[in-house]
C-alpha cells in the first residue's frame, strides 16, 4: 500500500501493530532477563517483570513444567505469539478499510 492509503483512519491500524509489537517485545525482554538471571533488585529488571506479568496473567502460570525456566519461557512466550499474532491480524483487517 501507498503511504497515502494509510493515512486517516487507517493509522489505527498502525497503532494496533505498533501496541502488539510493544508487548511482545516487552515479554520477550522478560523472558531474556529470567534466562540471564537479571538483577531482580533493579529497577528497569522490576518494571520490565511487572509490566510482562501484567501482560502475560493469562499465560505465565498456564504451563506446569517441572523447570521454571521452560515455565517462563512457555508462559511469557505464549502471551507475546498471541499478542503479535492477534494485534497484526487485527491491524491488517483495519487496513483493508
Amino acid at each position: 500500500m501507498s503511504p497515502e492509503s494509510r493515512r486517516g483512519p487507517n493509522q489505527a491500524g498502525n497503532i494496533v501493530a505498533i501496541a502488539a509489537d510493544i508487548a511482545a517485545l516487552i515479554l520477550g525482554l522478560w523472558i531474556l532477563m529470567y534466562l540471564l538471571d537479571a538483577n531482580r533488585g533493579n529497577d528497569l529488571v522490576q518494571f520490565v517483570h511487572d509490566a510482562a506479568t501484567w501482560l502475560a496473567g493469562w499465560s505465565h502460570d498456564l504451563f506446569t513444567f517441572h523447570r521454571a525456566w521452560a515455565r517462563v519461557v512457555c508462559g511469557y512466550g505464549l502471551a507475546a505469539v498471541v499478542y503479535l499474532f492477534i494485534g497484526h491480524a487485527i491491524a491488517n483487517r483495519m487496513h483493508k478499510y
